[in-house]
């Protein structure tokens, strides 16, 4: 089984991602900004994201999961995202 995500649900999770950052920080970010070098996030809202994805989306987020790549734009969040619950359909599959 493949663990692509398809293209149009991608997006969708990018633009619930950009809305939350949008209301959390007054500020609606570009898909590829980057979030931590414009001054968009800081630490303690990398944690509000972790929070964000895993109750939204159902996944865990942990171990190598937790780097600052993977928060560092909207686009590597929907791409993790897009992994980890490809993961874990791929998981229920055995």
């Amino acid at each position: 089984m493949s663990a692509e995500v398809h293209p149009e649900l991608a997006s969708v999770v990018e633009e619930k991602i950009a809305a939350f950052v949008a209301e959390k920080t007054g500020t609606r970010p570009e898909v590829g900004q980057d979030l931590f070098a414009t001054g968009v996030a800081n630490s303690m809202f990398a944690l509000e994201l972790v929070v964000f994805l895993e109750r939204t989306y159902a996944v865990t987020v942990a171990g190598a999961d937790l780097q600052l790549p993977n928060f560092r734009t909207i686009g590597s969040m929907a791409a993790l995202v897009g992994r980890l619950r490809a993961e874990a359909a791929a998981d229920g599959d055995g």
